[in-house]
């Protein structure tokens, strides 16, 4: 089957995103996907349905752009439809895109768009523009830390503004994201990150109350005509809770929401916006509004929550930029669990009794997937590492769970 497709998919990183999106496409298609990335994480590996490549640095502006040039010129014959997984392999995309669209079909915004919605202070003039809430927000940098008191009241969020190069830092007590109890807590978590290399502003926000259930995640797919295709809102029941992962979603159920699915379709048509858009929020029950955290210019790290459901988002993209078939919006209703971890973890640390309630009737009633856990890709080396990786959430969870201070 996969030899009839006129085109590849090339996708940028190989995690757990990288491993749903090529899922999809052969779910989709039969198309095994080339996935490009620095090293071979295990969400990807010993793996039938994708051929992986790594190439080193692939990151870094000098390589990216001359490296894909590279790897188009062994597949003349097809047509390439290039996505990332990550923000970083996104935001590159962007940037280089004239020279990439010489090879690859590239269904991202223009850099300039980019720029209007990915620097804070223009996203919130965004935000009051087409009337999202978002939480109260203050930035701080290296040279005033010390003397910064927050606008709002303890407790607060403290995260990098620029995430690629926090990443590269290092320091004791490191996390994606921290909570900040009282003022002490504060100024040890900003002069433990100011210790280290990561010497950019850091982004100051109010908490929202509430525990993972009140956030939503909210994916779109925009066709290149400027019109919304998909809309699809889930609802995690838990987040991941390890330093690495604070913030990724690990169990989501799909809902709706027709009023916010419009607000949102309305600001992305009107923006002129294409390709995927993924949206964090929070519930807020103080003013029972969503409050928006962020945008970003790619499909959701947890993104195959959608096609779970039914509605496959990879076929949306390729079915538009690669096949031209025309789709109507559609705005999904369907019910499905979605979750990376085992079910004796949701069961455990998940705390809204409503929502636990709502998975095990979708568990009973089968409508639940692990992206990771395929059948048709499944051997025992493959059922072996993903099964460790399974078990390893125990451990994390008892050991990280609500533990987003400075302690290691």
């Amino acid at each position: 089957m996969a030899t009839e497709q006129p085109f590849l998919p090339v996708l940028l990183g190989s995690d757990m995103n990288a491993y749903g999106m090529a899922r999809a496409f052969y779910e989709a298609y039969g198309i095994k996907p080339l996935v490009l990335g620095r090293s071979h994480l295990t969400a990807t590996q010993d793996s039938h349905i994708l051929q992986f490549q790594e190439i080193d640095r692939l990151n870094e502006q000098d390589v990216f752009a001359p490296a894909l040039a590279q790897v188009a010129k062994k597949y003349t014959d097809k047509k390439l439809l290039l996505l990332a997984c990550g923000d970083d392999y996104a935001k590159l995309i962007i940037k280089n895109k004239p020279a990439l669209q010489e090879h690859f079909t590239v269904p991202y915004i223009d850099e300039s768009l980019m720029d209007e919605i990915l620097l804070k202070e223009n996203f919130y003039k965004m935000c009051d523009q087409y009337n999202f809430k978002y939480p109260g927000t203050a930035t701080v940098t290296a040279d005033n830390y010390e003397n910064f008191t927050p606008p709002f009241d303890y407790p607060i969020i403290l995260k990098a503004s620029n995430s690629v190069e926090y990443w590269a830092c290092k320091f004791p007590g490191k996390k994606k994201v921290f909570v900040a109890h009282d003022e002490a807590e504060k100024t040890a978590i900003l002069k433990a990150i100011y210790s280290s290399t990561y010497q950019d502003t850091m982004i100051i926000q109010e908490f929202i109350p509430g525990d993972d259930s009140y956030m939503r995640v909210l994916n779109a797919y925009v066709g290149k005509d400027g019109k919304v295709k998909l809309m699809c809102l889930g609802n995690p029941i838990l987040e991941e809770h390890s330093p690495e992962g604070i913030g990724s979603y690990a169990a989501i159920v799909t809902t709706y929401d027709k009023e916010l699915m419009d607000q949102v379709r309305f600001f992305l048509e009107d923006i002129g916006y294409t390709g995927f858009a993924n949206f964090d929020m929070k519930y807020d029950i103080r003013d029972k509004q969503y409050k928006l955290f962020e945008i970003n210019l790619r499909n959701g790290r947890s993104s195959y929550y959608v096609t779970a459901s039914g509605h496959n988002l990879m076929k949306y993209v390729a079915d538009d930029h690669m096949l031209n078939i025309e789709q109507d919006v559609t705005y999904v209703q369907d019910k499905h669990l979605w979750m990376i971890i085992p079910k004796g973890v949701l069961f455990k640390y998940a705390s809204n009794e409503k929502l636990k309630l709502e998975a095990k009737k979708l568990i009973r009633e089968g409508k639940y997937t692990n992206s990771l856990y395929f059948n048709e890709d499944m051997n025992a080396k493959r059922w072996t590492k993903l099964t460790l990786n399974n078990l390893n959430y125990y451990r994390k969870y008892k050991k990280y769970f609500n533990n987003k201070g400075l302690s290691e």
